[in-house]
């Protein structure tokens, strides 16, 4: 099928469009929904909005066209189920972008978050256009392991959990977090794909790109929360260009 995949730019997004290949699907075009221009991170139930700044890239490295739209709608409702269209909520910015284009399926990198599938599945039955959600429901552990030896070459762009430090952690690598992931997997009981908000990551290559990489030139650390527990930051790109591989 003719697959437009939705994109973060992050590690799961990218192993769905990896796995819709694998299973014989053609990705054909990318969608992103991003913050407003002033606004590095938004505080979204349904989007990872850092690292935003590179989908360009992450586009032109897929030498794939880019279907973008601002997210304006917010969550106007956080049950679980999303039966019906709910006038501003963002989960409405998804379906009129998705509406404008003529396509049959719906790559979505969605682990274990029933509140995010369940709202693209109603987008896609509004649109009679098929779910792709390869990873969904994974062992964690085992996915982690797939996208490492997959050669997703992604970075934790965002840390926010016990155990994790920006300071420390954030520009790391999957393949260097994952003995600390699993670590603090059996000490804390963290989720090892970030699937509680712990991280968010930031792919910078990966088989799908065609002839260039994304290499990140500046970046400026932020720190939202100096909590001494669990304190929260992220990595805001202010430059990056691509090269080849």
């Amino acid at each position: 099928m003719h697959v437009v995949a939705l994109i973060s730019g992050g590690k799961d997004s990218t192993y769905n469009m990896i796995e819709c290949v694998r299973h014989g699907h053609e990705i054909v075009a990318l969608a992103n929904l991003h913050p407003n221009k002033d606004i590095d991170e938004l505080d979204s139930y349904m989007y990872q909005s850092v690292g935003h700044e590179i989908i360009d890239l992450f586009a032109k490295a897929m030498e794939l066209p880019l279907y973008r739209a601002e997210i304006k709608g917010d969550a106007q409702t956080t049950n679980k189920e999303y039966n019906h269209p709910v006038d501003g909520d963002e989960v409405e910015d998804l379906y009129e972008l998705l509406e404008k284009h003529t396509i049959e399926a719906v790559s979505v990198g969605a682990i274990f978050s029933e509140y995010q599938n369940n709202r693209v599945a109603n987008v896609c039955q509004r649109l009679n256009l098929q779910v792709l959600a390869y990873i969904w429901q994974r062992n964690q552990h085992e996915l982690l392991n797939e996208m490492i030896e997959s050669n997703v070459e992604a970075i934790l762009i965002k840390t926010a959990a016990l155990g994790l430090q920006p300071k420390q952690h954030l520009g790391k690598t999957l393949a260097e977090m994952r003995p600390i992931l699993f670590q603090l997997a059996e000490k804390y009981g963290i989720n090892v794909c970030g699937e509680g908000g712990e991280f968010e990551t930031l792919t910078l290559d990966c088989s799908l790109f065609k002839h260039q990489r994304i290499v990140l030139d500046q970046v400026k650390t932020i720190i939202t929360s100096s909590d001494s527990i669990a304190p929260v930051g992220y990595l805001k790109v202010e430059k990056a260009h691509l090269e080849p591989k």
